[in-house]
């Protein structure tokens, strides 16, 4: 027996999918389950769609007039399961809107199976009123097949697929509107729904900035068509994308065209209306989809990856507007504290926007305002259920980040987004974050420049390149690379690295001059300041570098930036403990705390108070610290065995802290900051010798501060680089090496030749020295 195969119709609206053939209703290519009576219901209002349909007409096509039924209880009955297959509602209709005593309205546009809207003319000629003939569906599909097979042959030569290495720019929606809450918010949204794909790559607004830069624009010039093109070509883009938003009647209409970078044609064209301003963005949702598949992207990862715009992001326009206007102030303009405001507001609008959380826990962490960064990534974690992929690793990678600081979970996030998401530059930062958080440079320097790759104009990704080259000693290649950023306009994060290479260098113009263009920047004067403070005290100046912190919290305090405020002065607190006057170490300490409390902070100021001689409160932060972060890496494997072993030896007990630290070798060359501002590097490393010191054990202890001169590029200017040199004096010393003593204390006393005279450890390395002689 031959079964004849027939081609089903399918029709599409909004996410939802109608084959009237096999009687299915699809969402997203998951079936819905839906009754029979209620799916005729459906195929008779998309039959005439936008038109009235009586009850009736819907009493004559479905219930014969032989039929025995309670008509108006079972057509009730019907519509209502069709509105909650939906998820439509009576009141606020996005589908099937009622007309009282009349009938009902199918509202939403309706599209068959080649992408393109159907008018209602053609709809009741496609879709046949059920229970129909068998001729006449035998006849109607044929009618469908061929116009398949025309649609199918006409896009075979006429549509421009793109490929996977190919780049879009995404330019500006004309609004002939007069409404400006579309303005920036209809860019934003089609951003979010395209970056779904694993298949398209949008240039990057830095890579807009960039180019608009080279264009002589001014950077917030509007992405019209023409200025789009041009900045496709600059940026050997395959295509731009124009939108357009107008009102027809009560309708709006959106168009998305994708035009050639080359010569200009039109690659593809969608379009959706919507019949209130409350249902653009489904419409918006609908042509990224249809232009996703139309560029090339396969069906079925355009259904995977493909979260309704509203749930990704927003119901709310006014939401998404004062996202768009964060994210540039963010993301385009580096204002981390100016992108505060507007982020808030999108809360205001819209309570459970999880994307919006997540950017005011970015914009904190850039501020270095870490409680209140865990605070908004926790509340992006809770919303997150209904984000997109793309989003839901984002806000899982960064909770990972700012809220639990389980390394551990945070690579595998990121490594599970750069599979997913091959050509996105963020997963690889990740990465290379964490990998020098472990000190494993190498690694951390391939993610690094992966991420740049991607992503050429983005000043963090060079500032992460520089930055961990001088971390591996490579001073001449990190130079050579913020050079080759500053020429090409992309080093305006590189103020504070740049100094430190001066540092390196032993540069003392250049670093003066970073330090005094910083001077009135909100956000770059206060780092640059702490670290001319490092420095003063690196070199003994401990009375300047005090007045340098001072300076550097009260600019922080005017950014507001409160909590690094307050670290600039625990790490006061901290040089003036290891340099042994406990008093004033007490006092900074004292004042960070009155400031802020959080995980750096609060280290700083435990191993300030235990160096101090006050075990106490030494003892209770770093109980604390344990209690506070029990899935925190850092914590467990570097400040924690950091503190115990601190409070051992002062205890006289320097086997119990090299016991201690046994747990933190693996990571000790690690950046235990999540900061811009690595004041705590390669303390394990100096307790570890100290330890090795208390037990009479020279040259264990001589390996260990050695360590730090040879890593150079990772203590840098911290206090510890300078004593590490008197102390390697202390360990050869017991060895009784006079000769290596000789050299490692002159070393250290020529660093600090110019020193203030009254700093205790000073007088203790002269005594030393003299009695060496």
């Amino acid at each position: 027996m031959s079964v004849e195969t027939q081609p089903s119709l399918i029709l599409r609206f909004g996410t939802f999918e109608v084959d009237v053939r096999s009687g299915e209703l699809r969402k997203q290519g998951v079936r819905v389950k839906l009754q029979e009576q209620p799916f005729h219901v459906l195929t008779v209002l998309l039959q005439r769609f936008g038109e009235v349909v009586t009850r009736e007409e819907l009493r004559a096509q479905i219930w014969p007039e032989d039929t025995f039924v309670d008509f108006d209880n079972s057509l009730n009955t019907s519509i209502n399961k069709l509105r909650e297959a939906l998820g439509d509602s009576a009141d606020n209709p996005r589908f099937i809107e009622t007309l009282p005593r009349r009938g009902y309205r199918f509202i939403a546009p309706v599209a068959g199976n080649d992408g393109k809207q159907r008018s209602n003319a053609v709809a009741s000629g496609e879709v046949a009123a059920w229970p129909v003939r068998r001729w006449k569906v035998v006849v109607t599909i044929l009618v469908l097949a061929a116009g398949i097979a025309a649609g199918l042959l006409w896009r075979s030569r006429h549509s421009h697929h793109l490929t996977e290495k190919d780049t879009i720019v995404l330019g500006d929606f004309a609004n002939s509107t007069s409404d400006p809450v579309f303005d920036g918010t209809l860019r934003e949204g089609l951003s979010v729904q395209l970056e779904q794909s694993p298949f398209l790559s949008l240039v990057s607004q830095e890579g807009i900035q960039q180019t608009l830069h080279m264009m002589g624009q001014p950077a917030n010039a509007r992405l019209t068509p023409e200025i789009s093109r041009e900045v496709c070509q600059r940026t050997h883009s395959a295509a731009a994308l124009e939108g357009s938003i107008a009102l027809i009647g009560t309708r709006y209409n959106l168009i998305l065209k994708a035009v050639s970078c080359v010569n200009g044609d039109l690659l593809a064209s969608t379009e959706a209306q919507a019949n209130d301003k409350s249902h653009v963005l489904d419409a918006l949702g609908t042509v990224a989809s249809e232009m996703r598949t139309k560029l090339g992207e396969s069906l079925s990862t355009v259904q995977k990856y493909n979260t309704p715009l509203e749930q990704a992001t927003t119901p709310s326009l006014e939401a998404l507007q004062a996202y768009s206007l964060g994210f540039r102030a963010t993301w385009v303009a580096g204002e981390n504290n100016a992108a505060l405001p507007f982020l808030e507001r999108a809360t205001q609008f819209d309570p459970n926007f999880a994307m919006a959380y997540w950017a005011m826990s970015n914009a904190y962490s850039g501020a270095g305002e870490s409680t209140l960064a865990a605070e908004k990534i926790r509340k992006a974690f809770e919303l997150r259920a209904g984000v997109s992929e793309l989003e839901k690793l984002l806000i899982e990678t960064d909770y990972s980040s700012f809220q639990t600081g389980d390394l551990m979970k945070l690579r595998r996030n990121a490594e599970l987004g750069a599979q997913m998401y091959a050509r996105e530059p963020i997963f690889h930062l990740d990465l290379g974050v964490v990998s020098n958080y472990l000190g494993q440079y190498e690694a951390g320097l391939k993610e690094h420049r992966e991420a740049f790759r991607l992503a050429p104009y983005n000043s963090l990704f060079t500032r992460e390149i520089v930055f961990t080259d001088l971390l591996l000693n490579r001073v001449e290649e990190a130079a050579a690379t913020a050079a080759e950023a500053h020429a090409k306009g992309v080093d305006s994060s590189l103020d504070s690295i740049l100094y430190l290479i001066a540092f390196y260098r032993n540069d003392t113009a250049e670093m003066a001059r970073q330090v005094t263009s910083s001077s009135g920047k909100p956000g770059e004067e206060d780092l640059l300041l702490a670290l001319e403070a490092d420095t003063a005290a690196y070199f003994g100046h401990l009375h300047r570098a005090r007045e340098f912190s001072r300076r550097a919290a009260e600019s922080a305090e005017q950014a507001g930036e409160n909590e690094t405020a307050a670290t600039y002065y625990a790490v006061s607190a901290l040089r003036d403990a290891l340099f042994g006057d406990a008093t004033k170490a007490r006092q900074q300490a004292v004042i960070a705390q009155g400031r802020s409390a959080r995980r750096d902070l609060n280290y700083g100021c435990a191993l300030a108070f235990a160096y101090a001689g006050d075990q106490s409160r030494a003892q209770t932060l770093a109980d604390d610290l344990a209690r506070s972060f029990p899935e925190d890496t850092i914590v467990h494997f570097n400040y924690l065995p950091t503190l115990r072993s601190t409070l051992s030896i002062r205890r006289s007990k320097p086997q119990q802290a090299l016991d201690i630290l046994q747990v933190a070798a693996p990571f000790e060359l690690g950046l235990p900051a999540f900061s811009f501002y690595n004041w705590p590097n390669l303390y394990p490393v100096y307790l570890r010798g100290e330890a090795y010191l208390a037990t009479h054990k020279g040259s264990e202890a001589a390996a260990e501060f050695q360590k730090i001169v040879d890593h150079r590029g990772i203590v840098l200017n911290e206090p510890i680089g300078a004593l590490a040199h008197l102390q390697l004096g202390r360990a050869y010393s017991l060895q009784g090496d006079t000769d290596k003593a000789h050299v490692a204390y002159n070393d250290f006393l020529t660093l600090w030749k110019d020193a203030d005279p009254d700093v205790p450890i000073l007088k203790q390395a002269k005594a030393e020295y003299g009695k060496l002689k």
